[in-house]
């Protein structure tokens, strides 16, 4: 059952020693979710409520998808499971990537426990190689930029960090072409 697996990987502790905090992996899903979220890893602001994309990231999200906190937060409709579940710390030149163990132990075994899963948002590059391997594209904006090659089990998206408006005013096609392709199909899976 997903409850226990959920209850397990919410007591893992396998990169404990990599880790800036204890570790307190964040996770939603549910055996009903339709929509599956994966993003990079939590950030400390999240890593210290527990709730994932409850920060100006998650903000922006909800408004790429066109759907409420309400919405967002129930599992019969999302599932949000990060490439790595804890915050992994800082780095030069923002947070450290996520942890590779978080992915390579839980991922399959979650995956098997959503049957209903009609879409994927792959958010960042990150989740965009593990999960689309060879098909990616060389950068993420060629990734993004060809999110119909995907489709329809997932949308690649860039981060809704604030760090990236600077991407989001050079590629303003974003806006115009993707996300109204995102909020349909997000907006056809909800009303099913």
């Amino acid at each position: 059952m997903i409850e226990n697996l959920l209850l397990d990987i919410r007591n893992c502790i396998i990169c404990k020693e990599h880790l800036p905090n204890i570790p307190k992996p964040i996770i939603r899903a549910s055996f009903n979710s339709k929509i599956l979220v994966i993003g990079q890893a939590p950030g400390q602001k999240v890593q210290n409520s527990g709730v994932p994309w409850d920060d100006a990231s998650g903000k922006a999200l909800r408004e790429w998808l066109n759907v409420s906190s309400l919405q967002f937060y129930d599992t019969n409709f999302f599932a949000i499971m990060p490439m790595g579940f804890c915050y992994p710390g800082t780095g030069k030149s923002g947070d450290l990537p996520p942890r590779k163990e978080c992915a390579d132990a839980w991922h399959k075994k979650v995956l098997e426990q959503m049957p209903d899963i009609q879409l994927t948002l792959l958010i960042g590059k990150y989740a965009q190689d593990y999960y689309l391997s060879y098909n990616a594209k060389e950068s993420l904006t060629e990734t993004v930029k060809n999110h119909e090659a995907y489709m329809p089990s997932y949308i690649p998206l860039p981060h809704p960090s604030p760090r990236n408006n600077i991407w989001l005013r050079k590629n303003d096609w974003f806006k115009t072409e993707v996300i109204p392709i995102l909020q349909a199909k997000v907006k056809t899976i909800l009303e099913s």
